[in-house]
C-alpha cells in the first residue's frame, strides 16, 4: 500500500487512541480528501460512536467506512438509481469485507458483550484509560476499517 494511505490508517488508530470514537477516527484520517476540514469531519463522525450512540449497534469504525464511501461515491441527484446502486455496491463490498476481517458488523458482538439492551442502557461515554484500551479491540477494529477503505482508495486508482 502507499505510503499516503498507510500514514492514514495510522491516522485514524492515532485518533481513537487520542479519545476520539471510532467513527470519528477513521473519517478524520480521509476526509481531505473530500474538502472537509479535520473538527467537520469528526463532528460528522461523532454521533456514530458506541456502535450509533452507544446502543452497540453498527460498529463505529465500520460507520465510518459508510460515511467515507457516500463522500467518495455518494449520488447526489435523488432520483439517480443507478447512483445509489453503485454507491450500495461499494458499501456492501467493503462491509463484507470488515465482517469477514472481524466477525461481526455489530459493536455489541465485537464487544462480545451479552445482553445487548443492558449494553443500550447508558449514553455516558466510557472513561478512556490505560484499562480502556487494554480491554478493548477498537484500536484495532478501527486499523482494520481504515486499512480497508485505503485498500478501496488504491484499488480505484489502479
Amino acid at each position: 500500500m502507499k505510503k499516503e494511505l498507510e500514514e492514514r490508517v495510522k491516522r485514524a488508530v492515532d485518533n481513537f487512541m487520542q479519545g476520539y470514537g471510532c467513527c470519528q477516527s477513521v473519517v478524520a484520517a480521509f476526509a481531505d480528501l473530500y474538502g472537509l476540514d479535520d473538527q467537520m469531519a469528526k463532528r460528522i463522525g461523532a454521533g456514530f460512536g458506541g456502535g450509533v450512540g452507544r446502543m452497540r449497534m453498527m460498529c463505529g469504525a465500520v460507520s465510518g467506512i459508510v460515511v467515507l464511501v457516500g463522500l467518495d461515491c455518494g449520488q447526489t441527484e435523488g432520483d439517480d438509481r443507478e447512483g445509489k446502486s453503485a454507491c450500495y455496491k461499494v458499501v456492501q463490498d467493503l462491509l463484507a469485507k470488515s465482517k469477514e476481517q472481524n466477525g461481526s458488523l455489530i459493536c455489541a458482538e465485537i464487544l462480545g458483550l451479552k445482553g445487548h439492551e443492558k449494553a443500550q442502557s447508558s449514553y455516558v461515554a466510557s472513561e478512556r484509560t490505560a484499562e480502556y484500551y487494554k480491554s478493548r479491540p477498537c484500536a484495532a477494529k478501527v486499523e482494520s476499517a481504515a486499512r480497508i477503505f485505503a485498500e478501496y482508495l488504491e484499488a480505484k486508482e489502479a
